[in-house]
């Protein structure tokens, strides 16, 4: 197969049923495993393997013993042929969800910056475009997101991309949205305050009050963790971690602590007289936030026009 040229005929030779094959072999790593699963005979699977090999121009497996191993050829196959009926599973799903009557399902996962902003005016524009759309709304932390995303369950995510560049990330695509600031916010009444009032806050007057972070792993938590190691500080003792906003906001009342979350989110609070934003700016800045899909599936026609109201900017 030396190039596209190609494409026409070999779509004209392989057959789904010699995809099932392959997945077959690999699951069962025996062709009379993977025959007795699709319902053949031994010999004619292995008529099957032949002539997709044939139609490839390349073997696709190695005998190991009395199995049969994926060489270099076969896995690239193979990943392609996981691709297919990743579509394929959806697409019946879709179908099915059309028959049913419904305009299908969409999962998307959301960090907090983007949800007051970006996320609610495009579901509030998607539902007025598909009243029987059905959404379902996982806000969490990027990491926690992204794993979600990887296993299937969500079909988009708003969120950030590793700062890593590995093998590992090379199967999301990011496509970036904005960039987000931090805000240190506490109670209204809070000590704190009074000393602001007239100048900025230094970092040390911070560290006399119990903080609410988000937990380990969290993008802004690293941010934190690097503000205290520019300072040589120690972060406080008795952290409350949680990546619940309404928990951290409620919690501020108590013993004056102190909360950081997305600006975004502290400025609507703030606005309506629940909490205050103390005047300290972090001398590190998080990384864009934005949309991610998986690169390996297809991303469904109502989930491209999520994804075209997202990155348009328009907000409520």
């Amino acid at each position: 197969m030396q190039s596209t040229s190609h494409t026409p005929q070999l779509l004209n030779r392989l057959r789904m049923r010699q995809v099932a094959l392959m997945l077959a072999i690999h699951q069962y790593r025996t062709l009379r495993g993977a025959a007795n699963c699709l319902g053949m005979t031994q010999s004619a699977a292995s008529q099957m393997l032949h002539e997709l090999e044939d139609a490839l121009g390349e073997r696709l497996f190695d005998r190991v013993g009395r199995g049969l191993q994926l060489n270099s050829a076969g896995q690239a196959v193979m990943n392609s042929f996981r691709t297919l009926q990743n579509n394929m599973t959806a697409l019946a799903h879709e179908l099915n969800e059309l028959r049913l009557g419904s305009a299908g399902k969409l999962s998307i996962g959301c960090i907090m910056v983007a949800v007051p902003t970006h996320l609610n005016s495009a579901l509030v524009a998607l539902k007025r475009r598909y009243p029987r759309l059905s959404m379902e709304i996982t806000v969490d932390t990027s990491d926690h997101l992204l794993e979600l995303l990887r296993g299937g369950g969500l079909d988009v995510v708003i969120g950030r991309i590793p700062a890593t560049t590995g093998a590992a990330e090379q199967d999301l695509i990011f496509q970036p949205v904005a960039a987000e600031t931090i805000s240190v916010v506490v109670c209204r009444d809070h000590p704190l305050l009074g000393q602001a009032r007239k100048k900025r806050l230094r970092f040390e007057a911070l560290l006399a009050y119990p903080w609410i972070l988000q937990p380990r792993g969290s993008p802004s938590r690293e941010v934190i963790e690097q503000e205290f190691l520019s300072h040589q500080a120690s972060l406080p003792l008795g952290l409350i971690e949680t990546t619940s906003i309404l928990i951290a906001t409620d919690l501020l009342a108590f013993e004056n602590m102190i909360a950081v979350i997305p600006q975004s989110i502290a400025l609507n609070y703030e606005q309506y007289g629940a909490l205050s934003i103390l005047p300290y700016a972090f001398t590190h800045s998080l990384t864009s936030w934005g949309s991610l899909v998986h690169r390996d599936r297809s991303v469904s026609p109502i989930a491209q026009e999520f994804l075209n109201l997202i990155h348009s900017g328009r907000i409520l």
